[in-house]
């Protein structure tokens, strides 16, 4: 059987890289498997207590600041480990386990790379985000400057960003559902859609919290007594696991050097910059600072989320090295021509029976599939509040609109979101679409990051140059992102790529900050001056907070 490429969420990026082949790609659908009764159970569970959460927080959801930040009575413990769910995706669970499975240490740098993003946002984002921010980044990129142009600009990169993740994320859903249940493609799209759009539309971000934080106790759960059965097996000794790794593994001493994944520096730096820099940049993790009461909470959050996140890359390590030992080695989890069956993106999901039953395989099951309901729940909030609040309040009625009428757009835009992305996901089942999730972090880095990071930070920033770095940034990583193998070559049918490089962030987004500060400087109009001007009390808010947006009281 050939392997499940197009797992949903950020660890797809896996497929973007060099190291594609070492996953084992799947350019076409997964085969589908028998029905998995105990799985398909315990998700029904997960369901029903999360619709459950769903309509107490609909009773609680009358307003616009409690549909999209929760009223900003989040706790930072509370939305730390909703951070970490709305992260940690079943790519990451099963992709990152994969890499480690097939190559050992080099698998590690992915790992990495998604975590290096969270002191950035710590130390240079957290803080000012909430002080300045009230329901999205666009908030705060745009505060002293033009609104409708910025804003503008921040709703296309958003809802680039969401587009690109959320058909990812749907056809990985249909795949990995039809691997792991035994459902048919097309309901298991439409199931996870249909569900997307009753979390958000009814609870909005109160209950999308409450989902991802229940998602993230259940794989942190889960990973942990994976990665404790497994050492419990060498005695809770590392060396004595890695040795015998070492032992069976086909490619012997190297899984434990670098250099088996990543050979091309370029891309490795390139990538690395898309993972840290994209991270900063995704608007469904960034929205997620203004659910919080204040800057204190906001850094608490980062906090836990880190802490959350790198534990969880710990277990994936050595999940993979679980693998190689329990799985490789046993008979019953290999096809007829000796490879793992359902390619080797199952490897966590083997390990799973190997170490617990079938009692614990539905349950891993079962979660992965609750990761994918946590993650595009998140997206659907963003894109919605991207088109409802930034768009449709502040673009076209330029703030002469109240509260209801928003909260009636914002609901439209979560079903509109919903129906899209089940076509989406249905169009694209039979498409190589990995590349996607490596395209939506490379345009958070390029079109994002770099527009938001230089508002709170540089005062000779002005909008045109935020306008024109930031939609130079957005373009060129959509151009690269054609014009490379992934797409020009595996989908075009062309020989060879135009753009030599995996990734483009590294060019794209030098190319962002490049024409921000390049176009800004070479301003010399009365407005641009008005808005230098306006930054030192923006300055002053984002360091104290005075004038932030305070906690609803309900």
């Amino acid at each position: 059987m050939r392997s499940l490429y197009a797992i949903p969420g950020a660890g797809a990026l896996i497929a973007v890289a060099t190291a594609a082949h070492a996953a084992g790609a799947l350019e076409g659908p997964a085969e589908k498997q028998a029905t998995n009764w105990t799985a398909i159970a315990m998700f029904m569970a997960f369901v029903l207590g999360t619709l459950g959460i769903t309509y107490w927080a609909a009773r609680r959801t009358r307003s616009t600041a409690d549909f999209y930040t929760a009223g900003g009575g989040i706790t930072g413990f509370q939305n730390g480990l909703a951070i970490a769910g709305d992260y940690m995706s079943a790519a990451s669970f099963l992709g990152i386990s994969a890499l480690v499975y097939t190559s050992g240490f080099d698998g590690l740098i992915y790992s990495i790379g998604f975590l290096v993003g969270w002191p950035i946002i710590l130390f240079l984002m957290a803080e000012r985000l909430r002080n300045l921010g009230k329901f999205t980044f666009a908030d705060v990129a745009s505060y002293r400057l033009g609104q409708t142009p910025v804003r503008t600009l921040a709703a296309c990169g958003s809802l680039t960003v969401v587009a690109f993740y959320l058909i990812a994320q749907m056809v990985g859903a249909g795949q990995l559902i039809k691997l792991l249940f035994g459902l048919d493609y097309m309901y298991a799209v439409i199931l996870v859609g249909v569900l997307m759009i009753m979390y958000v539309m009814f609870g909005g971000m109160l209950a999308t919290t409450w989902v991802q934080i229940i998602k993230a106790v259940l794989l942190l759960s889960g990973a942990s007594f994976m990665a404790i059965m497994v050492l419990a097996q060498f005695g809770f000794n590392f060396e004595a696991l890695f040795a015998k790794a070492v032992e069976v593994h086909p490619k012997k001493l190297a899984i434990m050097q670098p250099g088996t994944l990543v050979s091309d520096p370029i891309s490795a730096i390139s990538l690395g910059i898309a993972l840290m820099f994209g991270t900063a940049g995704l608007p469904h993790i960034l929205m997620r600072f203004f659910t919080v009461a204040d800057a204190k909470e906001a850094r608490k959050s980062v906090f836990w989320a880190t802490t959350f996140i790198g534990y969880f890359y710990i277990l994936t390590f050595i999940i993979g090295f679980g693998a190689i030992v329990l799985v490789s080695t046993n008979p019953a989890f290999m096809d007829a021509a000796g490879k793992l069956m359902g390619g080797n993106n199952m490897a966590a999901i083997h390990l799973a029976n190997a170490v617990g039953g079938n009692i614990f395989l539905g349950f891993i099951s079962a979660v992965a599939f609750a990761t994918i309901l946590a993650v595009v729940s998140g997206l659907t909030l963003a894109g919605a509040s991207a088109v409802s609040h930034d768009l449709y309040a502040s673009v076209f009625r330029r703030g002469r609109v109240n509260e209801v009428q928003e909260l009636r757009v914002s609901k439209m835009a979560t079903v509109v979101l919903g129906i899209v992305a089940i076509v989406l996901g249905i169009v694209f089942e039979k498409q190589n679409i990995a590349f996607m999730v490596g395209l939506a972090f490379a345009i958070a880095a390029s079109a994002n990051f770099p527009v938001l990071f230089l508002s709170m930070t540089w005062k000779g920033l002005t909008t045109r140059g935020a306008v024109i770095g930031g939609f130079i940034g957005l373009i060129s990583a959509v151009a690269l992102t054609v014009l490379s193998k992934a797409i020009w070559v595996d989908i075009i049918g062309n020989k060879t790529a135009i753009f030599p490089y995996s990734s483009p962030a590294l060019f794209s987004m030098s190319a962002a900050f490049f024409a921000t500060w390049l176009f800004s400087v070479l301003d010399g109009s009365k407005a641009a001056q008005e808005e230098k001007d306006r930054y030192e009390a923006q300055f002053i808010r984002s360091q104290t907070g005075l004038g932030a947006e305070g906690a609803s009281s309900h």
